[in-house]
């Protein structure tokens, strides 16, 4: 009895933590993370890394595949004779949603999984990623959406341009400067989601708790599309956006495409402002 005795009053601190979490796991400076880095704004060396060109290739395969999807899902709707014949809003909104969590999951090891030049623009001026980098792989996010868009166009060219090729347009009724609005905030959710489901302060915080930071950023897709698909058919994407106008390239595409680069890159900027300066308050630390 005594024996069991003594292993009930030293219990679980017999052994020690392997591995501390939470808070316990910070380190002598008081610090639970390490602050990464920021990133030079130019790195030729990046230029002869095989992992560059690899990551771009990632950019390029989950864009294509995320415009094929969602573009797919965006026409099956709108030849559908009633809502009730087919996913609907609440669908569509699922595909842009549940493709952007599936294909972060399966590339943000490889490239960061941005699938998006405004979640690139984001992270470039949080000093996440050079320019370098950056620019191609915004290129290469603006290549992959054309060629998903030419893929569905290639299924039925005469059903892809009655419905409009899935390409954003403010919606009638709507003012451009409400498509502009709608499109700035709700590029302010994606990327202030991106930075807070990515956080390193947060990662070691949260240490405990299992964080899959694809969930969040799928769900404010999600969220966002239900919204703006009756105000713009939401870009928040100009590499989205940029793709399905290519292919479709009529006029009515064209004439408000300016509202689905300037709006995400702003929503984008402030979302970086807003997490570096005011949440995490990192220009006010010192070093």
């Amino acid at each position: 009895m005594e024996g069991r005795e003594e292993d009930v009053r030293v219990g679980a601190n017999k052994f020690a933590e392997r591995q501390p979490i939470g808070t316990a796991a910070q380190t002598q400076d008081g610090k639970d993370y390490r602050e990464p880095p920021p990133a030079p704004l130019f790195e030729p060396s990046e230029l002869s890394s095989w992992s560059f060109y690899r990551a771009g290739i990632a950019e390029f395969v989950a864009t294509f595949l995320f415009l094929y999807i969602t573009v797919l899902t965006v026409m099956g709707v709108a030849r559908s004779p009633t809502k009730c014949a087919s996913v609907g809003i609440q669908g569509i909104a699922w595909a842009f949603g549940g493709m952007i969590f599936a294909l972060v999951y399966c590339t943000a090891g490889i490239s960061g999984g941005h699938i998006n030049p405004a979640v690139t623009f984001g992270l470039f001026l949080a000093r996440k990623l050079s320019l370098t980098r950056a620019v191609f792989y915004m290129a290469m996010q603006c290549l992959g959406a054309i060629c998903g868009a030419a893929v569905v166009k290639a299924f039925g060219k005469s059903q892809y341009e009655m419905h409009d090729g899935g390409a954003n347009m403010v919606s009638a009724g709507y003012s451009k400067g409400d498509g502009l609005g709608a499109e700035i905030v709700g590029t302010f959710v994606l990327v202030y989601t991106v930075f807070s489901a990515t956080d390193a302060k947060r990662s070691a915080r949260d240490s405990h708790v299992p964080i899959l930071a694809p969930l969040p950023i799928g769900f404010a897709v999600f969220l966002v599309h239900l919204a703006t698909i009756p105000i713009t058919g939401t870009g928040i994407n100009p590499a989205r956006s940029l793709g399905a106008a290519i292919i479709y390239n009529k006029d009515l595409a064209w004439d408000d495409q300016w509202i689905f680069w300037v709006g995400p890159f702003i929503g984008a900027a402030l979302a970086a402002l807003y997490h570096q300066v005011v949440i995490r308050a990192i220009p006010f630390k010192s070093s």
